[in-house]
């Protein structure tokens, strides 16, 4: 797959850049630019992701970052299967932890919430780290949810983390989980509560939490807007709106 010319594969992280030492020279940049490939498209183009994480597979299979790299890109295409076999390959060649919450979220997108719940109660998830442990707690809600178990996915995110006025790389996720899980309860109220916690975290529009907001709110927003802008259902104005006031939301 064509590589553009303003990759030069340095852009990667330099524990990734020594591992990758352990290659050819030529081969190793070869192998960098694909992941570097990787992690530009995962996001906006998965499928392109995923092209270029089998070229990456073809030329270094035996690499953990390449593995890792190749486990996400299928993951980002709901290849979870795929995925899975990815992330325990690596696992098996570092001994690495941290993708075990992501792994458990594998076997929930192969119908299996059962063993996802069974990985968030392993030993394995006392030796992530904080922002792991988040994440397996994430992934645990969702297997409940999954089971439909919805007060018990509510308990399950119920934590210090979740109370705590801090805000962390996680906690805009966090927030947005629990207020999911309580409007699929039918607690409109206390979500909408969690709705607006998430967006005054979410700083980088790492959820949908504002329009969310914005639906239990009752407020429309229209394609073109026309002189007078967004309004409610009940084409009352937004209180507080003013022209430019409006940033676009990244879903």
């Amino acid at each position: 797959m064509p590589i553009p010319e303003d990759v030069s594969g340095e852009e990667l992280d330099r524990d990734v850049r020594q591992e990758l030492q352990s290659l050819p020279k030529t081969l190793a940049e070869d192998v960098a630019k694909n992941l570097v490939m990787i992690a530009r498209l995962i996001d906006e183009d998965p499928e392109g992701a995923y092209g270029y994480s089998k070229v990456a597979l073809r030329l270094a299979s035996r690499v953990a970052a390449v593995r890792e790299a190749a486990g996400f890109a299928a993951y980002a295409n709901q290849k979870y299967g795929e995925a899975l076999a990815e992330f325990r390959a690596a696992r098996r060649m570092t001994g690495d932890i941290e993708l075990w919450p992501v792994m458990a979220d594998c076997e929930r997108g192969l119908g299996r919430p059962e063993k996802a719940l069974d990985m968030a109660g392993a030993p394995e998830v006392h030796k992530l780290d904080k922002a792991g442990q988040v994440e397996m707690r994430l992934v645990a809600a969702g297997a409940r949810r999954d089971m439909g178990q919805l007060d018990a996915a509510i308990v399950t995110l119920q934590s210090p983390e979740l109370a705590s006025n801090s805000v962390q790389p996680w906690t805009a996720r966090l927030r947005y989980a629990y207020a999911d899980a309580l409007l699929a309860a039918g607690r409109e109220r206390e979500a909408r509560e969690w709705f607006a916690k998430a967006v005054e975290a979410d700083r980088d529009g790492s959820t949908d939490a504002s329009d969310r907001l914005a639906e239990l709110d009752g407020v429309e927003f229209v394609d073109a807007l026309d002189d007078e802008g967004v309004r409610s259902s009940s084409d009352e104005p937004v209180p507080g709106e003013r022209d430019g006031d409006h940033e676009d939301d990244e879903s």
